[in-house]
């Protein structure tokens, strides 16, 4: 039943899906020299601290659909405060750096969960943040974290939560 609802939704999306890689360019193909992530978002999390931005390649499916897996890039920076809707780099276990964005502030740090994820969360401390996304950079457009269309995008995504894993559903058949 569902590989039938998945082909008949891939027939009815293809406009859709044609559209949006026109929009925001296709997934590279190309080979890449990919290092473990403990092995260098430790010294990208040490140059965001000494106040050096820096741009890095997304791997992973958990900041679905607002960070697609090779395609996207992030420019991050370090900044003195941040705010619930921030994606963020953290370390949350020695050596274990996720990109996620903050979903609740305590009093003790922040709970942090990836766009794409339907359930699960982290917590970090304040500290252990090593910088926060100000841009998106993508095959054909850079769009800045500030984007009034953005944070529209990203705060009604927050409020679907109880019906994001049949939207990310959808969203995999499009792309």
């Amino acid at each position: 039943m569902k590989e039938k609802i998945r082909r008949l939704l891939t027939v009815l999306l293809t406009p859709l899906r044609k559209r949006y890689r026109k929009r925001n360019g296709i997934v590279s193909c190309q080979p890449r020299h990919e290092l473990p992530n403990d092995a260098w978002l430790g010294e990208v999390s040490q140059m965001l601290r000494e106040g050096k931005p820096y741009a890095i390649y997304v791997k992973g499916y958990s900041m679905r659909p607002f960070i697609e897996h090779t395609r996207d890039r992030v420019f991050l920076e370090k900044r003195d405060n941040y705010n619930v809707g921030d994606a963020v780099l953290a370390q949350i276990s020695p050596g274990h750096y996720v990109l996620h964005r903050i979903i609740q502030k305590r009093n003790d740090g922040f709970v942090l969960q990836g766009d794409g994820n339907v359930r699960g969360v982290e917590l970090c401390r304040e500290e252990d943040v090593s910088g926060v996304v100000t841009q998106y950079i993508r095959p054909n457009r850079i769009i800045s974290a500030d984007d009034p269309q953005l944070v529209r995008r990203i705060k009604l995504w927050r409020k679907l939560r109880p019906i994001r894993r049949y939207l990310l559903f959808i969203y995999k058949t499009i792309i």
